[in-house]
């Protein structure tokens, strides 16, 4: 590549890079302060898209003096449910889910390692899922104890659907139950939050849902950590940032969720309609708290009301996202590089799935890109060739004309116009590859079909920096501390390609572009090794195409 496209490319790297930091994100369609969330919420006319008491069927839930009576004897129990997929634990008190465990990921690449939690049984005030229903007929609500009659229980592959409800009935005679229904086979629970109104008056209210997490690390890379909501067929995202303002949306919401790099924890109201969104980010904690407020609507006396959501708790895996619908897929998002990126993902998967091994798949990805782009490539570099050649012809033209710029530019266009020389298509190549490299630096950088993805030798996590033996956890950058070996193979992998590239401009400018190896070296130092694989697959590749055009005859 022309050194020009090697300092462009540079140049664009580090701005790219740097966007993430440093650009807004986008706004929601709508802002709400604090005072109208409350007062549309609990005191309002009922939303007309909202189904009232007197549009829902009437269930008859006659109350003996017992089950008026506050629920102030029930003791606080967890509930463990297990099927193939996960362990989830669940409080009566809210009710909530407190605890969560996948089986099929692991928190290292020991296979002995624990699985991962999303959620943390006996962290409560720090990470749990939670619906309510909001009124100031019911005081605390979020905070209750609710009455339940079931026990823990485990669901093996083949089994029906199993049902866990939770009850609890006011002073002035409100019944609520929450009922959550669990399969074998998926990452989906269902929740069905039914009200009934046994009191003398009119119930106004909404349900809300609390997704509350305490972030175990910073982002990486180009991935997320942070709570997302599709709200009017828009994807917001919101870091720890984002949420030091406390923002508040208002739309037609598909889905409130708190990501990390490669899970998600959803709630997905069973209707959309107009509804509200509330980010908290408590400062002195870092605990990230994302609400769901439904439309507010009204339970007549001796009427009664239901709400159904789903939380789906499990990897953020485009496969599953997508089957589950409701948009969530779109929770994985690659900016503007989504064009790019979505095809080479499939790809990705689509070898794995007949070579079963991911740094081959990202190896003959590379391949199939080096292929496309062949054709300029060679272009480019013949045009560099000759470049070269004219380089005596240059020089004498920069020295008669060192004082007037005007005429040595113009003399310059004049040989290149004789040589038929483009001096501009060196860079073209370099152009056009850059949005592929960042497409696949985001796919490879937040994929977690890459995540504890062994290919080679000492290569065991495609997802992690490749690491040889341990160094010193106090040498700087390195992180974590071991030997780079793929990182420094692609080093020198770009040394020997710029020693094989014709040598263009003045020979100090030369020596700074021969410097650019060890820059790209320390920036790759700390990337997935699945990009690092993919860079030197790239340089190897160039080398080769690079040998063939300099023993080809002018």
């Amino acid at each position: 590549m022309e050194k020009r496209a090697i300092l462009f490319f540079v140049i664009t790297f580090l701005i790219l890079y740097s966007w993430q930091f440093f650009m807004p994100k986008s706004q929601a369609p709508v802002e709400v302060n604090n005072n109208t969330v409350k007062e549309e919420t609990v005191g309002e006319k009922t939303d007309p898209a909202v189904k009232t008491a007197d549009t829902l069927q009437k269930i008859p839930a006659a109350l003996s003096e017992n089950d008026i009576q506050a629920n102030t004897d029930v003791e606080i129990k967890e509930i463990t449910v297990e099927t193939p997929l996960y362990i989830a634990t669940l409080s009566n008190k809210g009710p909530a889910v407190t605890g969560f465990k996948l089986k099929k990921y692991r928190t290292t690449i020991e296979p002995d390692s624990p699985p991962v939690e999303l959620y943390s049984a006996g962290e409560l005030l720090k990470n749990h899922i939670s619906l309510y229903f909001n009124t100031p007929s019911f005081q605390n609500a979020d905070n209750q104890v609710f009455a339940t009659d079931d026990d823990s229980f485990a669901l093996s592959q083949g089994d029906t659907g199993k049902t866990l409800t939770f009850r609890h009935v006011t002073k002035n005679g409100i019944i609520i139950e929450q009922v959550f229904s669990f399969s074998p086979d998926n990452y989906d629970i269902g929740v069905k939050v039914n009200i009934a109104n046994q009191s003398e008056n009119t119930v106004n209210g909404s349900i809300n849902t609390v997704i509350n997490n305490l972030p175990k690390k910073e982002a990486k890379y180009y991935s997320f950590i942070g709570s997302a909501v599709y709200i009017d067929n828009e994807l917001e995202e919101l870091d720890k940032g984002d949420l030091e303002d406390n923002p508040e949306m208002a739309g037609n919401i598909d889905w409130v969720a708190y990501e990390n790099e490669y899970f998600i924890s959803a709630v997905i109201p069973g209707e959309k309609e107009k509804s509200k969104y509330t980010g908290v980010l408590q400062p002195s904690t870092g605990i990230i708290t994302a609400t769901h407020i439904s439309a507010p609507f009204d339970v007549t006396p001796s009427a009664a009301a239901a709400k159904e959501y789903s939380l789906l708790l499990g990897p953020r895996d485009v496969s599953i996202l997508k089957q589950f619908g409701h948009n969530l897929d779109t929770a994985i998002d690659y900016g503007f590089f989504t064009v790019i990126a979505g095809p080479l993902h499939f790809l990705l998967n689509f070898f794995n799935r007949f070579i079963n091994n991911y740094g081959l798949s990202i190896i003959l990805i590379t391949i199939i890109i080096k292929i496309i782009f062949w054709p300029l490539t060679q272009k480019s570099q013949k045009s560099m060739k000759q470049m070269q050649k004219l380089q005596p012809l240059m020089t004498k033209i920069k020295e008669k004309y060192k004082d007037d710029r005007e005429m040595m530019n113009k003399e310059m266009m004049g040989l290149y116009r004789t040589y038929k020389v483009n001096p501009m298509s060196g860079c073209l190549p370099m152009l056009i590859q850059i949005p592929v490299f960042f497409a696949l630096y985001r796919v490879l950088g937040s994929s977690i079909e890459l995540r504890h993805a062994p290919f080679l030798l000492w290569i065991n996590d495609l997802s992690a920096p490749d690491r040889l033996f341990t160094l010193p956890a106090w040498i700087p950058w390195i992180d974590p501390p071991g030997i780079p070996v793929l990182t420094l193979l692609m080093g020198a992998s770009m040394f020997l390609q710029q020693k094989l590239q014709p040598m263009v401009g003045d020979p100090s400018q030369a020596k700074i572009m021969m410097f650019m190896p060890v820059l790209f070296t320390v920036m790759f130092i700390n990337f997935p090794s699945g990009l690092v694989l993919y860079w030197l697959t790239q340089n190897i590749l160039s080398i080769g195409q690079q040998y063939l055009i300099n023993r080809k005859p002018d």
